[in-house]
């Protein structure tokens, strides 16, 4: 029967025949309305009103005639048989009118000695709650012969307390709300919760509790009712709504206080089942302090619980329930259609929420969070619970691969959720419970991982060969212990593993037609960090030692294996490569033009020396060479820009940049350009470590970003500027100026666009990027720019990864296709070239709204300006009147 039916004997009404009972409950059906009195008598109505509306009755004394789907009518002896037939098929015959699908049907009772209760609870069992209840399969439901002393031989009848730790899914917020009612999700339903929950029995209630109870009916610790988690209802389920990692050791200490003084619970002596789930809540706020909410601190945190437990608790089996996999819920918030109260999810889950689908930020939101749940594998793996026979920790980890419920036309299926969409209802908590139950009964190392609650859980039970919960122990696991650790880095080299790469059968003539191995000649314009300007430097007497044979975009130093540069990745496909840069300093650099300290005014004069050496070098043929020619430029622009706003505009560097452009269009063929688009500057705000260079050097190197206060109109106007330049870089390159030349192209690489500043393990700026001022990058860095440029240059105009969030490795590189074996360029891409300046997606009232605005906006600042200038003409007049009479005075 479903959660919303009134069953006899399950939610019950009974109705005595044969002997009538002073205290028998009998039935009045009048008004639409079914009650219970003390009566005898039985007056029945004909026909329910056409108006009748259904509803669910949560108590015996509020069931309508409409909401019963089954009745049975039961003899307590043979004589009373045929007089309680004809009731029951009268009154039958009469509820078929209310509900036509009601079922009915008589049970006969033998009135042997004993017999009654064993036919009551198999008419029980008939009647369980197909969604809410379950029946309990289980024949074997002994305890052990005597209390056993290990965790590792536990059995569910030994278990006599259970607790339970957690954020809002254990205290079970909304778990009972109806679904048209945003407000109940405040109440947390703690008798309903998944794992802690002891409300009624198993026939109409899912929770660990109570199939527990079926094993052993004198269990304690289970939450009844509704109430926070010092209401006496809550008991021993301690969770607390909002919680996060951070807030469990509270909860532990609170939880120990309580199973220590309170009488029910022997605490050196009965077996304790303690579920801890959290972790939710710290995903959903990741994003706002990477560092309080890296993965290794909320494991650390959760360990700090965990220790309490494991010093403190005996006779004790913790379930630590990995973190669930929460990104599908993004799905339940596409469909308008659902009614789902979107905005206030965003609001409880921002960082799982709001970021766009395909984004940077969705795609670390999903690296965190299965950071959390291996985290939590290498905290049980450490078998630092393991270290006496009466406590263990066993990961539970059925929530890792959660399936979104969906209905048969393939939307998602709100009634697992409460009604703000987000928490979970008592139909997910019912699964929950048994999941979690299974999981406790199967061995570690092979414990389901991913559910599919649209195709239900069936219970399972202890076996004869393996009657315990299994532990690692009794699984036969082998801990694999703390991860080793890894060997010294000796070279931030990449592996090469492109087959295809051959060049054109003849040389192209066209730009959009140009392979990877048909680049003869590689250049680069730009600045320090183009120089290599420290990206070897140990220390501060190196910093400005310039390593350009390791520079990310024309570096020739050793080979790919060794050091990872845009020129050495291209040396795979053409050895007799020209350009590229070697050792320090400039007497082996090559066609490396570029100038620490340079900005965008200079660029021209680096591509007039550049176009000088080129037609200059003998080994060079500078008519039919392709030439691969790298630009990066603006990062000293923008650090220096508040001490020169007029030259260091984005409408000056655009223009330098077009001349720049003009002069290779004009004069140097076969050539593509790649224009690698300046990084957001305000990350190097973040890059903190406790040194000479970077408490110093690093403010001096940009002042314009590094100076201003978090919250300052500086900074504001610095973010500004940096994406105007931004924009002003796609604008000049895509502007049609320079797509006249079949031999010819321009292409923006956007990699550092929004880029997201690399962390180490502890969530902070990972330091070992940068260099020793923490403003240029280190030879690692210089790896990363190479690698990420390299795959840029793989991708379509219009598709390209707008993000590089320096994740290392070796294996990284991209290789050309066989579909489309061509760098990429504007017209081999097939697609429409971006618009940096109109977003997607604004619509046309809020334009009229911006306008009117600013017209508003405009007048209010020209009455400002005129009143202010009329108030200082008045006062001068005032002051020039004062002295005259004041001169007049002498």
């Amino acid at each position: 029967m479903s959660g919303s039916s009134c069953v006899i004997l399950t939610r019950l009404l009974l109705i005595s025949s044969g002997l009538l009972l002073s205290d028998t409950v009998t039935i009045d059906i009048g008004d639409n309305q079914l009650s219970s009195k003390a009566e005898s008598h039985m007056p029945f109505l004909g026909s329910p009103p056409p108006s009748l509306a259904p509803f669910t009755a949560s108590s015996v004394h509020a069931v309508r005639p409409a909401d019963v789907s089954a009745l049975y009518w039961l003899s307590m002896s043979r004589s009373g048989r045929n007089v309680t037939s004809k009731i029951g098929g009268r009154l039958a015959e009469l509820l078929s009118m209310f509900n036509p699908a009601a079922v009915a049907g008589n049970v006969e009772f033998l009135s042997q000695p004993g017999s009654l209760q064993q036919e009551a609870e198999q008419l029980s069992d008939t009647l369980t709650d197909q969604f809410m209840g379950t029946e309990i399969p289980c024949k074997n439901r002994r305890p052990s012969p005597t209390t056993p002393t290990s965790v590792h031989e536990l059995r569910p009848a030994d278990v006599k307390v259970v607790a339970a730790l957690g954020d809002s899914l254990t205290a079970g917020n909304g778990v009972g709300a109806k679904s048209n009612n945003l407000l109940l999700v405040i109440n947390e339903y703690r008798g309903l919760s998944w794992s802690i929950g002891g409300d009624e029995n198993i026939t109409t209630v899912t929770t660990l509790p109570n199939i527990l109870r079926e094993f052993n009916p004198s269990l304690t610790g289970f939450a009844q009712g509704i109430g926070k988690q010092d209401s006496p209802g809550a008991f021993l389920n301690q969770a607390v709504a909002g919680a996060k990692s951070g807030d469990v050791i509270e909860q532990v200490r609170a939880l120990v206080d309580i199973m220590k003084n309170d009488t029910r619970i022997d605490f050196h002596n009965d077996w304790k089942v303690i579920t801890v789930f959290i972790g939710g809540n710290d995903i959903c706020d990741f994003c706002s302090d990477t560092v309080i909410f890296s993965p290794r601190n909320v494991a650390k945190r959760i360990r700090q619980a965990l220790d309490i437990l494991h010093s403190e608790v005996p006779r004790a089996l913790v379930n630590l329930v990995e973190l669930l996999n929460i990104i599908p819920l993004r799905e339940l918030h596409k469909d308008n259609g659902l009614g789902c109260p979107t905005w206030f999810v965003r609001m409880v889950c921002p960082c799982v929420l709001k970021p766009k689908d395909d984004s940077l930020e969705l795609r670390k939101t999903e690296e965190f969070s299965r950071a959390y749940q291996r985290a939590m594998r290498e905290l049980v793996d450490s078998g630092r619970y393991d270290t006496h026979d009466n406590f263990t920790v066993v990961l539970q980890p059925f929530f890792r691969e959660v399936l979104l419920p969906t209905l048969p036309d393939g939307k998602p299926d709100r009634s697992y959720f409460s009604p703000d969409c987000f928490h979970l209802s008592q139909k997910a908590h019912t699964l929950m419970a048994r999941a979690l139950w299974n999981n406790m009964l199967e061995p570690v190392g092979n414990k389901t991982f991913t559910q599919d609650f649209s195709g239900g859980i069936d219970l399972k039970c202890p076996s004869e060969t393996a009657p315990f919960f299994r532990t690692a122990a009794n699984s036969n696991y082998t801990f694999p212990g703390p991860l080793p650790t890894p060997a010294p880095v000796t070279n931030w080299g990449s592996d090469f593993k492109c087959l295809n790469t051959g060049p054109s059968d003849s040389a192209p003539t066209s730009a959009h037609r140009v392979r990877p191995a048909d680049i003869n000649v590689v250049a680069a314009l730009g600045d320090s960090i183009t120089a290599g300007f420290g990206a070897k430097a140990k220390n501060l007497l190196q910093l400005r030692t310039e390593y350009r044979g390791v520079s990310w975009s024309i570096g020739g130093d050793k080979s790919l294996e060794t050091v990872t540069t845009l020129a050495n990745i291209l040396r795979k496909f053409n050895p007799d490569l020209k350009g590229a840069s070697k050792g320090q300093g400039k007497k082996k650099s090559g066609f490396n033009m570029s100038i620490s300290g340079a900005k965008i005014s200079g660029i021209p004069g680096q591509v007039r020396r550049l176009i000088e050496v080129m037609k200059n070098d003998t080994t060079v043929d500078f008519a039919n060479d392709w030439k691969l020619v790298t630009l990066f430029i603006g990062g000293n622009d923008l650090c220096q820009f508040c001490n020169d706003r007029a030259s260091l505009s984005p409408q000056n560097y655009s223009h330098h940049l077009m001349a720049s452009l003009d002069m290779l269009y004009e004069e140097v063929p076969r050539t593509i350009v790649n224009i690698l688009e300046i990084l957001q500057m305000e990350g190097l705000r973040r890059i903190k470590k406790d040194s000479l260079g970077c408490n110093v050097i690093q403010p001096l190197a940009c002042p314009c970003f590094l100076l201003p206060g978090d919250d300052s109109l500086e900074l504001a106007e610095a973010k500004r500027i940096n994406r105007e330049v931004q924009i002003e870089t796609e604008r000049v390159a895509y502007s049609g100026r320079y797509d006249d030349r079949e031999d010819f192209a321009v292409v923006v690489q956007p990699f550092l666009r929004n880029s997201i500043m690399p962390l180490n393990a502890d969530g902070r700026p990972d330091v070992t990027y940068f260099s020793e001022d923490c403003f240029h990058f280190s030879e690692r860095g210089h790896a990363d720019m190479a690698v990420a440029m390299w795959n840029n240059m793989l991708e379509p105009v219009g598709e390209k990864q707008t993000y590089n969030n320096f994740t290392g490795g070796r294996d990284r590189i991209r290789c050309p296709t066989e579909e489309h074996p061509y760098i990429y360029t504007n017209v081999n891409s097939g697609a429409s070239l971006p618009s940096p300046h109109c977003p997607e997606g604004v619509p046309v009232w809020l334009a009229t709204v911006l306008a009117a605005s600013a017209l508003l906006l405009g007048w209010a600042l020209t009455w400002l300006m005129l009143t202010c200038r009329a108030k200082r003409k008045k006062r001068s007049m005032t002051f020039a009147t004062t002295v005259e009479m004041k001169a007049s005075l002498f």
